[in-house]
C-alpha cells in the first residue's frame, strides 16, 4: 500500500536527519511521478504529500487538467527541458530544477511566469547526463539572477547510477560545496536508494519514485533500469 511506502520512506528520513544532526523540517520529498497517471499523484496527495516531481513536459501537460483541484500542490520538473518547451512548461510547474543554459534561462523568463529555478549540475563525465559544469556555474547563477522572473533558488545533480550510496555520496557533497560558494540554500540531489547519503551532505530536496511507488510502468519498447 502507499501508505505504508511513504511511512517506511519518512523513516528512512528521520533516520537519516537524525544522524546528520538535522531536522525533519529541512528536507522536502519530492514524490517522482513520471509514468504515472494522475489517480496515482491524487491518492498520494490524499496522504500527505505535496511535492511531485515529473520528467517530461509533455506527459506533464497532459495529466494537469485532472489536477487543478490540488491547490496546495507543487509541481517540479526534473527532466531535461528543452528550449522549445519553456513556455509550456513555464505555465504548468513551480519549480525547474534543471536549468542549464543561459539561454534556456532568458526563454523561461520570457514566458512570464514568476518561477523558482534550480541549476543542474554536471558532476560526471556521463554523455547522458546534462547540467553545466562547476566551472560554468558562475556564469549561469549570475545570468538567471537577472532575470525577472526567476528565482534562483539552488542546485541539483544526477551522479552516476550506483547500488552503493557510498559511491554517490563524493558527488552530494562536492554539490553542497559548490551551493555554499554560490550563496545557494537548496539542494535537490539523492533518489530512492541513497537518499540517506544526500541527506547526511545536506540535501534539501529528495527525489524519491521507486520507494513510494513501485516500478513505473513501461512503456512500450522502454527497457528496465534503476531510477530514482
Amino acid at each position: 500500500m502507499l501508505r505504508d511506502c511513504i511511512e517506511q520512506v519518512e523513516e528512512r528520513i528521520l533516520r537519516a536527519v537524525q544522524r546528520a544532526g538535522r531536522r525533519r523540517e529541512e528536507i522536502t520529498l519530492v514524490a517522482v511521478t513520471k509514468k504515472f497517471p494522475p489517480e496515482i499523484i491524487r491518492e498520494a496527495y490524499g496522504h500527505g504529500l505535496r511535492h511531485f516531481g515529473e520528467n517530461y513536459v509533455q506527459e506533464f501537460e497532459a495529466k494537469r487538467p485532472a489536477l487543478v483541484d490540488l491547490p496546495d500542490a507543487q509541481f517540479h520538473l526534473i527532466g531535461h527541458l528543452q528550449s522549445n518547451k519553456t513556455r509550456v512548461a513555464a505555465g504548468i510547474f513551480h519549480t525547474i530544477e534543471t536549468v542549464d543554459s543561459e539561454k534556456l534561462a532568458r526563454r523561461l523568463n520570457e514566458a512570464g511566469s514568476a518561477l523558482e529555478v534550480m541549476i543542474e549540475v554536471k558532476l560526471s563525465p556521463e554523455d547522458s547526463k546534462s547540467g553545466v559544469s562547476p566551472e560554468e556555474l558562475a556564469a549561469l547563477a549570475a545570468a538567471i539572477r537577472s532575470c525577472a522572473n526567476l528565482r534562483l533558488a539552488g542546485l541539483m545533480t544526477m551522479p552516476p547510477w550506483n547500488d552503493d550510496p557510498e559511491q554517490t555520496r563524493p558527488y552530494f557533497r562536492r554539490l553542497a560545496e559548490l551551493a555554499r560558494e554560490h550563496g545557494l540554500a537548496k539542494l535537490s540531489m539523492g533518489m530512492s536508494h541513497d537518499f540517506e547519503a544526500a541527506i547526511e551532505e545536506g540535501a534539501t530536496h529528495i527525489r524519491v519514485g521507486r520507494a513510494l511507488f513501485g516500478p513505473r510502468p513501461l512503456t512500450r519498447n522502454e527497457p528496465s533500469s534503476g531510477g530514482v
